[in-house]
């Protein structure tokens, strides 16, 4: 089975595989078989969304016959711009699109976009596991660390802190992990300020990971999956909102006690799914919801409440056969 064969190649799942194996196979067993209808789907967007939909379309691959799926990573902002000149039939995204995606989406004709919420994420800010004297930072803090022009020693954050230089990993400019990081951490604070350029930045998350794990001066963010892929090489930061300090986790996710938590997307079009069973993006959707929250959970993010997720499942139901 190529469930079976998954599990023993090397993963991001931390459960326990007899579970995994247990819940894989009970997708299988529920799954419709679809095949012989065929099409291709191209996706492309978020680092941050991508082993989600990269985990869907693998598992869909047993269930669809001969679709392909094709899922790639530029970033959300580099997401949106193929799929808004009509390259993509579906682009996964780490904040909601903005007015001037939208824009550009009409001026191309595509005036019928389709918001699909399918996960949580807690952005994580991450030090070098050696790190011994930052544990928490308050927003304000991080502000400070991440602005223009803003703090170049750990001392000048606090005096506490190591007369040690800090160095900056952080996503590339399409991301939208970076886009909420500026809206969330340097405008919130200072609507004038801007996030400093003189760092590491990369649109994958897996560069990032191993830079910040390889720095003892190091501080650095991105999704949460990948600081659970990385294990011991990496060190959370908890954050303090003025609530005292919350460290990420599935639980704080959730609850949103978290203060860096924000929901993660996917965004097709009504004509994609009004095509069935031609085009077969919405037998990919309604799949990836079917199925989101045992996938989600295993590439190491938090499944939507079910409220949320029934009523992601209501936004596609009038295109269902």
């Amino acid at each position: 089975m190529r469930e079976v064969e998954r599990l023993l190649r090397p993963s991001r799942v931390s459960a326990p595989a007899v579970v995994l194996l247990l819940a894989l196979a009970a997708l299988a067993a529920v799954a419709c078989d679809d095949s012989g209808e065929g099409g291709e789907i191209d996706i492309d967007g978020s680092s941050t969304v991508y082993p989600i939909t990269a985990a869907v379309a693998e598992e869909f691959d047993a269930v669809a016959g001969d679709v392909r799926v094709n899922v790639g990573f530029s970033g959300t902002g580099g997401g949106f711009e193929a799929f808004c000149a009509g390259e993509t039939q579906i682009s996964d995204a780490s904040r909601p699109i903005r007015q001037d995606e939208i824009d550009a989406c009409a001026q191309n004709g595509i005036d019928d976009i389709l918001e699909i919420e399918v996960a949580l994420d807690a952005l994580t800010v991450m030090v070098h596991p050696d790190n011994d004297f930052v544990d928490c930072l308050t927003i304000e803090q991080l502000h400070e660390i991440f602005r223009t022009d803003g703090a170049d020693n750990w001392s000048e954050v606090d005096a506490n802190f190591s007369d040690r230089s800090i160095a900056l990993y952080f996503p590339g400019t399409d991301s939208g992990t970076f886009d909420y990081f500026v809206e969330t951490i340097i405008k919130d604070v200072d609507e004038a300020a801007f996030h400093r350029g003189d760092g590491t930045a990369s649109e994958d998350d897996n560069v990032l990971a191993q830079g910040i794990g390889g720095d003892n001066d190091s501080i650095g963010y991105f999704g949460f999956a990948y600081f659970q892929d990385a294990g011991q090489s990496l060190k959370a930061v908890s954050i303090d909102a003025g609530e005292g300090c919350i460290a990420p986790s599935f639980e704080s996710a959730l609850d949103g006690s978290y203060p860096l938590s924000r929901p993660l997307f996917i965004y097709t079009r009504e004509l994609f799914l009004a095509e069935h069973p031609e085009n077969p993006v919405l037998r990919f959707v309604e799949f990836y919801l079917d199925n989101a929250t045992v996938l989600v959970a295993e590439v190491g993010y938090v499944s939507l409440p079910a409220d949320i997720l029934q009523a992601q499942k209501d936004k596609i139901a009038p295109f269902l056969p």
